[in-house]
């Protein structure tokens, strides 16, 4: 016959209810005499010392997850940070460089103001529109022109020279053509010297030379041409060229001399018309007929 009791472990001998109020009891027993006699102080730290690793222990699956999930959370903040400091050094290197050709126009708007002083004549000043694509004509083309009582004729400058001379003339626009234009000539004299001559374009913006200048001429590298003034076009005084090189050869009897133009025909957006120049020396009289051919005439007559 077999055996239907249950083990001993789960029999039961008390009342449930009885027991919990005995534990009840007893627990409150013992939280009075704590709290009265501080008796339990030692037993509590001993416990604490044998329960720590089991908190411990219970503890570290959530304090992994709060690493981990700082971790992640810094991790995405670095990246967001990251990313933004690189859209504003991307915004403050695009400012910069706005900001850089800004400067260079004012700064050479400042320089214009300053040649304008220095000049004495009445200027205009005008923007490049375009400039003439074909290489073999140096001409340029300004936001002024019969409007702004723009003529043909007129000297073109930047804040360091000459530029070139207004050749042709339309309501809302002018043409320019450079003093470095193969077919253009300016008359210039040595600033150190007094020499006068004449200054040609070679077809390059910065080149120029001057040409059937004597061997025993006295010109020097360095030498600063300005304009001379004796055409009735450009105005005495105007820094049009330096000269880079002379070149002197007995088989032939002109020196070659290569000069650079002191202006920025090729850099700057902004010129200077003179306006206001004095009128044009007159033209050349008739030379006087001789004695003779007033005889002859004489004597022609009926």
């Amino acid at each position: 016959m077999e055996n239907t009791q249950p083990p001993r472990f789960f029999r039961r001998r008390s009342n449930p209810a009885a027991r919990l109020i005995f534990f009840m009891a007893l627990s409150f027993a013992l939280l009075f005499v704590d709290a009265r006699y501080q008796s339990l102080e030692s037993l509590r730290s001993a416990l604490s010392m044998l329960t720590y690793p089991v908190q411990r222990l219970a503890s570290l699956p959530m304090e992994a997850w709060h690493a981990a999930d700082d971790f992640f959370t810094s991790h995405e903040d670095l990246i967001r940070e990251n990313a933004e400091l690189r859209r504003q050094r991307t915004l403050g290197m695009q400012a910069l460089q706005q900001s850089q050709p800004l400067k260079a126009e004012n700064e050479h708007l400042r320089e214009l103001l300053g040649m304008q002083q220095r000049v004495g004549y009445p200027t205009l000043l005008a923007e490049i529109a375009y400039v003439e694509r074909d290489i073999f004509r140096r001409k340029l083309y300004l936001d002024k022109g019969a409007q702004a009582q723009v003529q043909a004729g007129e000297v073109v400058m930047d804040d360091t020279g000459v530029v070139g001379q207004i050749t042709r003339v339309y309501p809302q626009m002018s043409e320019v053509t450079l003093i470095t234009d193969k077919d253009h000539a300016v008359p210039v004299q040595v600033l150190r010297s007094g020499l006068r001559t004449v200054v040609f374009g070679s077809g390059d913006t910065t080149r120029l030379s001057l040409r059937y200048v004597p061997n025993e001429a006295d010109i020097q590298e360095g030498d600063l041409l300005v304009t001379s003034g004796i055409d009735g076009t450009y105005p005495p005084g105007l820094p049009v060229a330096t000269v880079e090189q002379v070149e002197h050869d007995p088989a032939y009897p002109f020196a070659r001399i290569q000069c650079s133009s002191v202006a920025g025909v090729n850099r700057h957006r902004q010129l200077l018309i003179l306006t206001g120049l004095p009128p044009r020396v007159a033209d050349r009289p008739a030379p006087e007929p001789e004695a003779g051919d007033e005889q002859k005439s004489r004597r022609r007559r009926p």
